[in-house]
């Protein structure tokens, strides 16, 4: 055995010492250190881990927060009008570092941009103005989704939704698949070759927000909806195009059938029945079931 090792005794004693109230939760470097501050010296920082370790305790000595495994938002849409998702995403303003604040609301059935306001700053009141102009212009929905930015859970906007009894839902913390549809139109929005550089003005942002959306309402095909518009879909007017394109792919097939593999319309023109945030996923014996009945 080495001549300086530690007695049985003097172990025993960095042991109860590094394992006392005052010092359980400390690591054993700082043991160390409030030790020397008080006139004492046990052992060296390498000793203590060892008799540490030889005790099993080489881990995380500090008591660690334990937060709750956040549950997964699972939101269907079967319609327009039920679930909205809102986000606010930042515009460069005039010079480098300053920048507007867009806030947009989407449903998440039709893609359709209910609305958006654009301002100088972030915060929940500028949030519950929006949401009432778009309440009472395309109703209350049943649930409104967001993210977890201090706008989306102030007590302001909570407050209106829980008088409106609308389900409040909000995505996982630093989870932004939990929010889809508002993050893709926010791509959407600065990936076109349109978004300026900068906005000169709040003024300008606003206008180039207001002629943007228009352009995507009403004019945008969206291949998630049967490439239809969101106006149409948001508006009941897509069974009549879909009526309306089918005589248009019917009449094609009769005068070239040769240039057809089939005789059904493209699935891409098919509008969704369903849209979901986080489809759960399909359990084997559901699918069996499926398949079966199929």
């Amino acid at each position: 055995m080495p001549a300086n090792r530690l007695s049985t005794a003097e172990r025993d004693r960095v042991l109860a010492v590094v394992n006392s109230p005052e010092f359980v939760d400390l690591a054993p470097i700082q043991i160390y250190a409030r030790l020397l501050d008080e006139g004492i010296y046990l052992a060296s920082i390498s000793t203590m881990y060892r008799i540490l370790a030889e005790n099993k305790q080489v881990k995380e000595r500090r008591r660690q927060a334990r937060h709750p495994a956040r549950a997964i938002p699972e939101l269907i849409a079967t319609g327009p009008g039920q679930v909205y998702s809102w986000d606010i995403t930042k515009l460069p303003g005039p010079v480098k570092g300053t920048y507007f604040d867009a806030y947009v609301m989407i449903d998440i059935y039709s893609r359709y941009i209910v609305g958006a306001h654009v301002h100088t700053r972030e915060s929940g009141v500028l949030a519950v103005e929006m949401m009432k102009e778009i309440f009472g212009i395309h109703g209350i929905p049943t649930i409104v989704h967001a993210d977890r930015g201090t706008s989306m859970t102030s007590k302001t906007v909570a407050a209106l939704l829980s008088d409106l009894e609308v389900t409040q839902s909000h995505s996982r913390p630093r989870v932004s698949n939990d929010n889809p549809f508002s993050e893709a139109w926010f791509k959407t929005l600065k990936f076109t070759p349109v978004f300026p550089e900068r906005f000169a003005s709040v003024g300008e942002a606003r206008a180039f927000i207001a002629t943007f959306i228009e352009g995507y309402n009403h004019t945008h095909h969206h291949t998630g909806i049967g490439l239809n518009t969101p106006a149409d879909v948001h508006y009941g007017l897509a069974a009549g195009k879909a009526a309306h394109r089918s005589a248009t792919l019917a009449a094609a097939r009769s005068r070239n059938p040769q240039r057809f593999a089939t005789t059904t319309d493209p699935k891409i023109l098919v509008l969704p029945g369903t849209t979901w945030i986080n489809k759960p996923a399909t359990k084997p014996e559901e699918k069996n079931n499926a398949e079966l009945a199929a």
